[in-house]
């Protein structure tokens, strides 16, 4: 069971979707939970300087029935200790060596942690279905989503399977306008909002290519497009590095999927691993 409040979950997962009045309820809960808890809803609005009805409205967009839901959801998971274990500590440029490398680390753990609680247990089962049953699986990305998607590539390659990655985006129109109805396409994208990614999706579409999505935020474009979506958990910070620590659980997700396929088709990636094992020994002295 997760010690993480559920309400941070929902929070951090829709984060880049909400606008300036819903960043500062979202920012007022995650950093000051026991207050809202203690607080009434005019309270709260009082002390953003928002209506009622506004927060209320976030409430809702979150997932929940109103403000004492949220009060509710709050009492029961939050204590003290978790949430100075999981709240963001900002990078400072006062910050010496060894602090940054500790608020680094601890990104990187919490988004691990966090991420690991807020994927649908049920779509990684059909996601790795869907591998299984592949006649080719092609993994996109963009950027340093694209380092996630060559890093795929390398690991499904070891089992035996046709898979290939691309990063390039006229490599990447070329390659998915001839997928078709057996073939799975990965689109990776810690926004979910890239435009090509989701013109990619436009493809899949006409050519019934099932589809997996990994994201940073639920509810974002290509989320919303995909067969299959896994999210990560991120949420932003003054100098960016929550794209840092997503991409270590997306590649941790990539992982878990890897491994996973290797275990339900053990014989034949016991046979690929063994022969990727043989040739790559030429290349050793």
């Amino acid at each position: 069971m997760s010690s993480i409040p559920e309400v941070f979950l929902k929070i951090k997962s829709q984060y880049s979707g909400f606008n300036s009045t819903e960043k500062k309820v979202a920012n007022f809960i995650l950093s000051r939970p026991e207050k809202v808890i203690y607080s009434t809803i005019s309270q709260v609005a009082e002390q953003l300087e928002i209506s009622d009805a506004t927060v209320f409205r976030f409430c809702k967009k979150i997932g929940f029935k109103g403000f004492q839901a949220v009060k509710i959801s709050l009492a029961k998971d939050f204590n003290e200790e978790n949430h100075n274990s999981h709240i963001n500590k900002k990078i400072s440029d006062t910050d010496d060596e060894v602090t940054v490398l500790h608020k680094v680390f601890q990104a990187n753990i919490s988004s691990l942690n966090e991420s690991l609680h807020s994927i649908n247990p049920k779509n990684i089962k059909k996601a790795i279905d869907f591998l299984l049953n592949a006649d080719q699986i092609v993994f996109y990305g963009n950027g340093g989503s694209g380092a996630v998607a060559m890093d795929a590539q390398h690991k499904f390659l070891r089992l035996g399977m046709r898979v290939s990655a691309y990063t390039d985006n006229h490599l990447q129109l070329m390659s998915a306008a001839q997928l078709g109805k057996n073939d799975v396409m990965v689109i990776i994208s810690h926004s979910g909002s890239n435009l090509n990614m989701i013109n990619l999706l436009e493809f899949a579409k006409e050519n019934a290519t099932k589809t997996i999505g990994i994201t940073s935020f639920s509810k974002s474009p290509i989320d919303e497009k995909v067969d299959i979506s896994l999210n990560a958990i991120s949420q932003e910070t003054e100098y960016q590095f929550e794209a840092f620590s997503s991409r270590i659980a997306h590649l941790t997700i990539i992982d878990a999927l890897y491994v996973n396929v290797a275990l339900k088709r053990k014989e034949l990636s016991d046979t690929a691993i063994q022969k990727m094992r043989n040739a790559i020994t030429y290349t050793k002295v």
